[in-house]
């Protein structure tokens, strides 16, 4: 999850930059010392997850969640008696300072299911095959026409046998959701079906006519999986 920090204090930045390298499926897209650039930060892209500070000058954060259309927030203040009216605004959690490991992850758990309930792909339990979600319309797709999928920025594309869904989300968003005995992440911008495979050739694999590099870092891995003779 892309996740943004809005606090005008330098000890609490510093500390929640560390909380979230602590956890591996959240991803730091910034840091704002104001309401002003956090404003500007989240008109750039897509955020996943702001940690607003509520005592803020300028505009404190409830004020941000009065007045502007916001990404889920987990709130963070010294002062606990803001909790009551922080809730009324449907935000995920509140964190008083300082702020522990374990209650940080709580939080962020928390966060990551409402996330992925939201996403664009919905895993079924039989793992046959997924839903995947545009606008409105829910397709279903079954798991052994999906030959990869390759991130573009701040999108991926799922290309299946016959066709190519374009989806606003991320690798690691998806690798949470998809049979790991069934894909593998084999590049920094691809995840393969492993059964569809047509042949490999040093850092190349093959899928149909399609050349997918395997990078460096998950050649050994990819190796291990094949069931070789």
């Amino acid at each position: 999850m892309k996740c943004l920090i809005i606090d005008d204090d330098e000890a609490s930045r510093t500390l929640l930059m560390h909380l979230i390298k602590q956890v591996d499926y959240l991803q730091l897209a910034g840091v704002c010392n104001s309401p002003a650039e956090g404003l500007k930060a989240l008109q750039k892209e897509t955020i996943d997850l702001v940690f607003l500070d509520i005592e803020m000058p300028e505009m404190s954060g409830i004020d941000m969640l009065k007045n502007i259309d916001m990404p889920p927030a987990i709130l963070t203040t010294t002062h606990a008696e803001y909790a009551l009216d922080a809730f009324e605004y449907n935000i995920v959690d509140y964190l008083v300072k300082p702020i522990t490991l374990p209650r940080f992850i709580k939080a962020v758990e928390k966060a990551r299911g409402l996330h992925s309930k939201n996403s664009p792909v919905s895993e079924i339990v039989d793992k046959n095959y997924f839903f995947i979600r545009k606008d409105s319309v829910l397709t279903k797709v079954p798991i052994k026409e999906i030959l990869w999928i390759e991130a573009l920025g701040d999108y991926l594309t799922v290309n299946t046998i016959n066709k190519k869904y374009i989806l606003h989300s991320t690798l690691k968003a998806i690798e949470g959701k998809i049979p790991q005995d069934k894909f593998i992440r084999v590049h920094r911008s691809f995840i393969i079906n492993i059964d569809n495979v047509t042949s490999v050739e040093d850092t190349t694999i093959y899928i149909n006519n399609t050349a997918i590099p395997v990078g460096a870092m998950y050649k050994e891995n990819f190796i291990k999986v094949l069931n070789l003779l």
